[in-house]
């Protein structure tokens, strides 16, 4: 197969991963160099609440470039006429373990986020944790679905294959 194909699929990837990349490299640090520099003026809780939800997220970035490594494997795999292979199900196994852990270590942040977006008078925060969270458990189902899919189409084929 031609890489054209999934060439779209590659750009979101990449798409998807840069800006988080940005976010990591740039925003989060000067948000703790900011709680450090304040933490008189900001509240001593305050700061430290910065502190967790940033490591938290610094955390959670690990699983998450994982996966992005994962889905750039599958498409890769489809590249090479190899989508129905046991590579693909064990790729999607690994996104879906990686979802489940982001949804993991956003969960308990939530809470942390309401206690930041109370004080900057931002309750749009909370929904931004929130949503992370929900489109992390998506991202599990819909991946748990396609492994289970996947695995039915090759026990399928290897049948078919002992047929012939």
């Amino acid at each position: 197969m031609e890489q054209r194909s999934t060439l779209l699929l590659r750009l979101a990837v990449i798409g998807i991963g840069i800006p988080i990349l940005a976010l990591c490299i740039f925003l989060l640090p000067q948000i703790v160099q900011t709680a450090m520099v304040e933490k008189e003026l900001i509240g001593t809780k305050i700061a430290y609440t910065l502190i967790g939800t940033v490591t938290i997220m610094y955390i959670a970035a690990i699983p998450f470039y994982y996966t992005l490594f994962q889905a750039w494997k599958l498409l890769r795999y489809i590249d090479n006429n190899q989508a129905f292979t046991q590579n693909s199900v064990i790729a999607l196994k690994k996104i879906k373990t990686c979802a489940i852990l982001i949804s993991c270590f956003y969960t308990p942040a939530v809470p942390l986020i309401g206690i930041i977006a109370r004080w900057m008078d931002a309750p749009g925060l909370v929904l931004i944790g929130a949503i992370i969270v929900g489109i992390s458990i998506i991202i599990a189902v819909f991946a748990a679905l396609l492994q289970r899919l996947l695995k039915e189409a090759i026990d399928i084929k290897s049948e078919n294959d002992l047929i012939i």
